[in-house]
């Protein structure tokens, strides 16, 4: 593969994964959902009509008039970067990158037809080679997993919903789709995330990565193990009033919060299947087509099932003994959220002691 007749190759050894499938890196919910997307008939047909009325181009015209295009020519480190995250995912097309004005730290990759990477320049600023190497592959790992063209959708629908929020009934429908939509997009953060890491192949790096996303420049004032400590303590602190006020919290973001992506990414790099992928065992894009869809949904639910069993969180450990048999569904509410008995009184007004709807 060369681009402007310079083959890409990376700029140091680390380990590339020829023909991988981004279903080798993405999180169960985000496969599953992508999955069944890429089944549905005529689902690309349907996107190609939309893109008449999505913003694509205008996002380009934008970028390319009011922000610094990555090349040889400018930001040649990035473009270094850039070329050696799609030669090690083996992306077959590098896609355009940008540097756009903004000092809050962010990334992201759109576009319908073909994906734009976008970087500000609160992100290059903050990060480091390594750290900056992984929110590469991050974005790339995107692109690769064909998320930019939900991405492009869900900006489109999220000014939408401010243009028809006079409208009766208007916004509610579309933020209904908004809020799914970005439901899917935390997941596949998770995914993205997981790619940055298969390209830099440093998990340290990553973990500084996301520090500083959290605490800004002051990684001498920050400690790995410490920050990972907040992740387990915001999931199991608190009662199931905490419970209800982290989903509120979590709802109107498109990322989830900067510990839970540190827990979670380090899970998976201590995990069989990371080690694997790193010792060239990983799907394939072309066995894509002959994915099942009720596979990637059951993979999915027992992900799910594992998750409520190992949680530590409050609600996530109700709807885990309440699935078990271990009471009943208003009863636990009730003594949850009062801190009194939920079950139902005995004849004569007395409880009876281990009768049903007790704890």
């Amino acid at each position: 593969m060369t681009e402007t007749g310079r083959e890409n190759v990376p700029s140091r050894a680390r380990r590339r994964f020829p023909g991988i499938s981004s279903r080798a890196y993405e999180h169960p919910a985000d496969r599953s959902a992508l999955v069944a997307l890429r089944k549905l008939s005529g689902f690309d047909t349907v996107f190609k009509a939309l893109s008449g009325l999505l913003p694509e181009r205008s996002l380009r015209l934008l970028y390319l008039s009011d922000s610094v295009r990555v090349s040889d020519a400018q930001f040649a480190h990035l473009h270094d970067m850039l070329r050696d995250a799609c030669y090690i995912l083996d992306l077959e097309k590098v896609p355009s990158m940008y540097v756009t004005q903004d000092p809050k730290p962010n990334a992201m990759c759109i576009g319908l037809d073909e994906p734009i990477i976008v970087v500000t320049t609160g992100l290059v600023e903050l990060l480091d080679e390594e750290e900056m190497r992984a929110v590469v592959g991050h974005e790339v790992g995107h692109a690769l997993s064909g998320h930019s063209v939900y991405r492009t959708v869900l900006l489109f629908l999220t000014n939408l919903a401010l243009k028809v929020a006079w409208v009766p009934l208007g916004n509610v429908a579309v933020m209904a789709i908004v809020t799914a939509l970005r439901e899917w997009f935390r997941k596949s953060e998770l995914s993205a995330d997981r790619a940055g890491l298969l390209v830099g192949q440093d998990l340290q790096a990553s973990m500084r990565g996301l520090m500083k996303l959290a605490g800004g420049h002051h990684l001498h004032e920050m400690n790995v193990d410490a920050f990972l400590a907040q992740a387990e303590e915001y999931e199991e602190s608190g009662d199931l009033r905490d419970s209800v006020l982290k989903i509120l919290n979590v709802l109107p973001r498109s990322h989830p919060f900067t510990t839970v992506r540190a827990a979670e990414l380090k899970k998976w790099a201590e995990s069989r299947d990371y080690q694997r992928i790193m010792d060239g065992h990983y799907p394939r894009r072309s066995d894509d087509k002959d994915t099942s869809v009720t596979d990637s949904f059951r993979e999915s639910a027992s992900h799910y099932a594992d998750t409520v069993r190992a949680s530590k969180d409050p609600l996530m450990k109700l709807v885990g003994d309440i699935a078990g048999g271990a009471g009943d569904l208003g009863g636990k509410l009730f003594e949850k959220f009062t801190g009194t008995p939920g079950g139902r009184s005995a004849p004569g007004g007395d409880e009876k002691s281990g009768g049903p709807g007790t704890t």
